[in-house]
């Protein structure tokens, strides 16, 4: 058997449960990037509050979840949360790793869509604010009615970055048995050791997840500075 027929014979083989792993990752991602987002819009208001409580734990959330590797926040969840409920409570608390998973990433992309928000928020001319209040708008309506759309049309690209990065990152989540993409392939070569045809097809299949969502976000910037120019 030749060099390329054992590349087609074990990417033929595995194919198929890389596909199911790729449809796993991309569950993770949307709903970790879709909390992330609910997350991240309200710790970003936070960090622009005139409170400094809120603005002081806010602060502290994106700091430290910015500062410290996903895989830990991951390790932390999914080991060390029923751990503490098992010392706390003398009950077990076992936590589905698809749960785990989506947790953490909720959180750790929660603290970075924070960020994109808050700066999206102050690019928008403070003008528009005080036009807004000299209409009879409140604080909360200004924000609600004419400064979170504007902000949003801004930020985006930067959304859709992150959406890849979390796509990319949710990877190390085969460390809890998750069978997303790369555990899809881990299984594969643990028992065919075909390890360079099959994470040659995992690679691929990132690629394509990736450059798909990549193309989607230029669209939509596209068709937001159309509807600007109307």
């Amino acid at each position: 058997m030749n060099v390329l027929e054992y590349y087609a014979k074990h990417l033929g083989a595995v194919f198929p449960s890389l596909l199911r792993g790729a449809v796993l990752t991309i569950q993770v991602t949307a709903l970790s990037e879709m909390f992330g987002i609910i997350i991240g819009m309200f710790a970003g208001l936070g960090k622009l509050s005139k409170n400094k409580i809120i603005k002081g734990f806010c602060g502290a959330y994106v700091d430290l979840i910015r500062g410290t590797p996903l895989l830990v926040q991951v390790f932390l969840i999914y080991f060390g949360l029923p751990n503490l409920v098992l010392q706390i409570t003398g009950n077990r608390f076992p936590i589905d790793p698809f749960v785990a998973a989506v947790w953490a990433c909720s959180i750790n992309s929660g603290a970075y869509v924070a960020e994109i928000f808050r700066s999206g928020i102050q690019s928008i001319e403070k003008g528009q604010m005080e036009a807004a209040r000299s209409l009879g708008m409140n604080k909360i309506q200004a924000m609600r009615y004419i400064i979170l759309p504007q902000a949003f049309r801004r930020i985006i690209p930067p959304l859709g970055n992150e959406f890849i990065a979390l796509m990319k990152d949710t990877s190390i989540l085969s460390a809890i048995g998750l069978e997303e993409l790369v555990r899809k392939g881990q299984l594969y070569t643990s028992s065919t050791f075909a390890s360079f045809p099959v994470y040659t097809g995992v690679m691929l299949i990132y690629l394509v997840m990736t450059m798909t969502v990549s193309r989607f976000v230029t669209y939509m910037e596209r068709r937001l500075k159309v509807i600007d120019r109307s």
